[in-house]
């Protein structure tokens, strides 16, 4: 199965049916374990992830978000400026899915957002002029494909609920919203540093290592949050998303919408000066990058 929720603004070529479609509009599809093709969408993928995908997955598997990367997820680079991105890693012997199984997906409830729509795609578009992202929809249909031969029609909300995907489009939408001002954008947003591609990794992909981050010393030494916001982002894992994708408008457009400490900036202007002191007297070179306050938190000390 080939990602059919796509974030770029155009479908893909191939298999999909270039008729925009909308929530009300009805399809003819049903997936089930009788049906021929049962699987065969798992023995050829290529499927994106989403935070909430890598999320889901390593929460069902009980193990930390990086290694459920490691183990379970390729890199890959979403443009020419290197912004990194993740696919379902396949077997190692084929380009089939890790987790099908003769009885089907081996982690179904956990299943990433891509799967859940299949045979549907589902894109961002921003159009020119406005001012915000419009969800539309088209179908799919693969020669292998079965479903689409099953007398069963419903609308494209009806599906989308059936399947679970609201809340996953819910969770993914400001991420997405990202991605593509980072493409729109193009020379006006710039190509972003190497400290803010390491930052996006973190809150898009290790939500794991992204609390750590946000509950550090530093953090809260750099950063103005109310105590209730920090108990959030250490017991919710939504909190956590939604707030990654607001910190991350912060570092990658400068929305400043975490606000500083009072005194920060000159804090940590007096710390790079004293650290830099001590490099110059052990004839170290000098490697630090000027303080930036929509991301420059934490590091650590030397």
């Amino acid at each position: 199965m080939k990602d059919p929720k796509t974030l770029v603004q155009a479908p893909p070529r191939g298999p999909v049916e270039p008729v925009q479609l909308g929530l009300d509009d009805r399809i003819q599809f049903r997936c089930h374990k009788g049906i021929d093709c049962f699987n065969q969408c798992c023995m050829d993928i290529d499927i994106t992830l989403t935070p909430l995908d890598i999320l889901r997955l390593a929460r069902r598997l009980d193990i930390p978000t990086s290694e459920c990367l490691a183990l379970h997820a390729a890199a890959f680079e979403m443009d020419q400026h290197g912004m990194p991105g993740y696919k379902l890693r396949t077997r190692e012997d084929s380009p089939a899915c890790m987790f099908v199984t003769d009885e089907g997906c081996g982690v179904y409830e956990d299943r990433p957002a891509a799967c859940r729509y299949y045979a549907l795609g589902s894109m961002g578009l921003h159009r020119e002029g406005s001012a915000g992202v419009d969800d539309i929809y088209f179908l799919v249909k693969e020669p292998h494909c079965l479903g689409h031969r099953e007398p069963r029609t419903l609308t494209v909300g009806e599906y989308r609920r059936e399947q679970g995907v609201e809340v996953y489009d819910d969770l993914n939408r400001e991420w997405r919203d990202i991605i593509l001002k980072k493409r729109s954008g193009g020379p006006a947003v710039g190509s972003p540093t190497e400290r803010s591609f390491q930052l996006f990794h973190l809150a898009s992909y290790d939500l794991d290592g992204f609390r750590r981050f946000v509950l550090s010393t530093n953090f809260r030494e750099t950063f103005d949050l109310e105590a209730e916001t920090y108990t959030q982002l250490e017991e919710d894992d939504e909190a956590l998303l939604r707030f990654s994708a607001r910190f991350l408008k912060q570092v990658l457009f400068g929305e400043q919408t975490i606000p500083l400490q009072e005194g920060v900036r000159e804090r940590r202007m007096e710390q790079r000066m004293e650290r830099r002191r001590r490099r110059l007297e052990a004839g170290k070179e000098e490697t630090e990058q000027p303080f930036d306050p929509r991301y420059d938190a934490p590091q650590e000390e030397d």
